[in-house]
């Protein structure tokens, strides 16, 4: 693997200044990234962790936009990442934001110990994994309504995320939804899910991801306010959410 460190480095930099984010950085960061970026490369050799094995890629598909996100996470809040699989945001967001505490769940278990693993080694002491189903944990009493905020990255349509994300989410909380360029259209046919299991848009952020480098890419954040307490009966089995989502 042909790496070059200290130019990653500084493209990591320029991602964060160019999208407004690059306040949250510090030489220390900056190295910690590096050093995800390394094992990335490294482990996504052995398995399929991600697609995006560019390092200019990584450094404004990965990082930068997942600091979008953590410049709109509460301070000092407790966090839950579903379907993290390779970890992000988790990752990115607890090289960031020391404050979180963060679980990242995954079904898979290979892609969990890796979060996990790569926590460890990077010296992230806010962040735990858990093999979980979505379904499930929403259902278990002892997850359900228990964070500040849930996000989640590509996992799926936001009438189905919604559903596997906001029984998570305690009353007042939130919802963060990292999403590509045709978010309206999924926030439009979302708006029967969200009054039915408790959530309201709050915001959405469709500003595009700066790059000089590989030119402007459509991406959305979406925030969803969680306003009253799941119904009984959400999430329903996965097999029931996506043969027919609200």
């Amino acid at each position: 693997m042909d790496f070059d460190a200290a130019r990653h480095g500084a493209m990591i930099q320029k991602a964060f200044s160019e999208n407004g984010v690059g306040g949250l950085l510090s030489f220390d960061k900056v190295k910690t990234f590096v050093a995800l970026t390394e094992r990335l490369l490294t482990e996504s050799e052995k398995y399929n962790l991600t697609a995006i094995r560019e390092p200019d890629k990584i450094a404004y598909l990965h990082y930068a936009d997942c600091a979008l996100a953590a410049k709109v996470l509460p301070k000092n809040a407790r966090v839950i990442d579903i379907g993290c699989g390779a970890g992000f945001p988790t990752l990115p967001l607890a090289v960031l934001r020391p404050d979180l505490r963060l679980l990242a769940v995954d079904a898979t278990e290979k892609k969990v110990r890796y979060v996990e693993e790569t926590a460890r080694l990077l010296g992230l002491q806010n962040v735990t994994c858990r093999v979980m189903r979505a379904e499930d944990g929403g259902n278990d009493p002892a997850e359900r309504e228990q964070y500040d905020v849930a996000v989640a990255r590509a996992v799926a349509e936001l009438r189905v995320l919604s559903e596997i994300t906001l029984p998570f989410v305690r009353v007042g909380g939130s919802v963060i939804a990292l999403k590509g360029k045709n978010a309206a259209y999924e926030v439009s046919d979302a708006k029967r899910a969200l009054a039915i299991l408790g959530g309201q848009i709050a915001e959405v952020d469709d500003t595009p991801l700066h790059s000089t480098v590989l030119g402007e890419q459509g991406r959305a954040l979406i925030r969803i306010v969680k306003q009253k307490k799941t119904p009984a009966g959400y999430p329903r089995t996965w097999a029931q959410i996506t043969k027919k989502p609200l």
